[in-house]
């Protein structure tokens, strides 16, 4: 019995460590794509009702997240792991991806803050799924 629970401290400090950068790596990427956004769309003379319901659609991939947060307490390791882990994968790609377009053309395409979204979901949907499945299989074998 003690062996058993020295063999799962590790795994959980791994990850609680994984939880906290990932909850930092979302705050700091709803921020940062949001600010990006709003940049761009003030630098194309975006009206403001406009960036508002943009703002929304920017940060919808990272309150996804969030949610994921909430409901993940009763999933597997691996599948929190992962979900955890996608976060800051997804907070990177949309800053360098969001970054790029506001600050880098005279005339932003701000297309692009429209396609970024639903992928960030297809993202975070196929990779969680994948995990929750692998991770039930090898439960069932186990």
């Amino acid at each position: 019995m003690i062996l058993e629970t020295g063999e799962k401290r590790p795994e959980r400090r791994f990850l609680a460590l994984l939880r906290t950068a990932a909850v930092i790596a979302l705050g700091t990427g709803a921020a940062g794509s949001v600010g990006f956004m709003l940049y761009a769309g003030h630098r194309v003379g975006a009206p403001r009702l406009l960036l508002g319901l943009f703002a929304v659609w920017v940060v919808s991939p990272f309150v996804v997240l969030a949610l994921g947060y909430v409901v993940s307490k009763r999933w597997s390791l691996l599948t929190r792991a992962t979900l955890y882990g996608v976060t800051p994968v997804v907070t990177v790609a949309s800053l360098v991806i969001y970054g790029t377009v506001a600050l880098g053309a005279l005339r932003p395409k701000t297309a692009v803050f429209v396609i970024v979204a639903p992928a960030s979901w297809l993202l975070i949907a196929t990779v969680v799924a994948t995990a929750a499945f692998i991770s039930r299989q090898s439960s069932y074998r186990g």
